[in-house]
């Protein structure tokens, strides 16, 4: 079958929001995927009129895009895997919020961090959005142990070598904002990378929080809140994407 006669398989099934392409491309090795019956292969096609489902569950084509601010609360996990992760950004959003169709988290946020995530239904937004190629600004505010010093502030913005996972991070605005808070942006999303970076310089990071991705701000969400984000707001971010 070729593109011309339907919709490549996992852009499906990103259209429809179960995943991002990649993602999707996993479930379809690992057979959890079937076409009319048929478990699929990566490459296959949906045609109209094609029956696809997710682990048994059809699904009912590509839904209206949708895309959420949602602000994270400490003590949520950003996983879908960790079989011990005691409370998950995925359970509180279905659990507590109950949106009508299945969201996914754009970008991570670890368990001890607070602050901005965007959800959404969009699978190709989930990867522009995630891939370190396109250099998304991301935005926080850092309160650490010890005083924030015009040294710190200067060696922070010039990049930091992280030996633990051998990698220079990238260049960042830093400004100091209190004695014991500073704010940074970045444009890459390395593992607990502002954790590392302070503790690259003798600071612990005690508190952290994201307030901006891209042209998207946390505002006056509070912890738990979801907000619809639509219009000019919604045409921006995926400009801003190259969507």
């Amino acid at each position: 079958m070729s593109d011309n006669q339907g919709i490549r398989l996992n852009k499906y099934l990103a259209a429809a929001g179960v995943c991002s392409r990649r993602e999707a491309d996993r479930l379809i090795e690992q057979g959890r995927v079937c076409v009319n019956d048929r478990k699929a292969k990566v490459g296959d096609v949906a045609l109209p009129g094609d029956v696809v489902s997710v682990n048994g569950k059809v699904l009912i084509g590509a839904q209206q895009k949708q895309v959420y601010a949602f602000y994270k609360p400490v003590g949520l996990t950003c996983t879908e895997r960790d079989p011990f992760a005691k409370r998950t950004v995925k359970a509180y959003v279905d659990e507590t919020l109950r949106p009508d169709v299945r969201l996914t988290y754009a970008g991570r946020l670890d368990r001890d961090s607070e602050g901005l995530l965007l959800l959404t239904n969009d699978g190709d937004l989930i990867h522009a959005l995630m891939r370190s190629a396109n250099r998304h600004e991301k935005e926080y505010i850092v309160k650490v142990n010890k005083e924030v010093t015009v040294d710190f502030v200067k060696r922070m913005s010039k990049g930091v070598y992280l030996k633990e996972l051998e990698q220079m991070t990238r260049a960042c605005a830093v400004e100091k904002i209190g004695r014991y808070t500073f704010r940074i942006v970045l444009t890459q999303g390395l593992n607990r990378q502002i954790r590392r970076m302070c503790s690259a310089f003798g600071y612990q990071t005690v508190s952290l929080k994201r307030v901006r991705i891209n042209g998207i701000l946390l505002g006056s969400l509070t912890p738990g809140q979801l907000r619809r984000i639509t219009g000019e707001e919604l045409q921006k971010l995926y400009e801003s994407v190259g969507m």
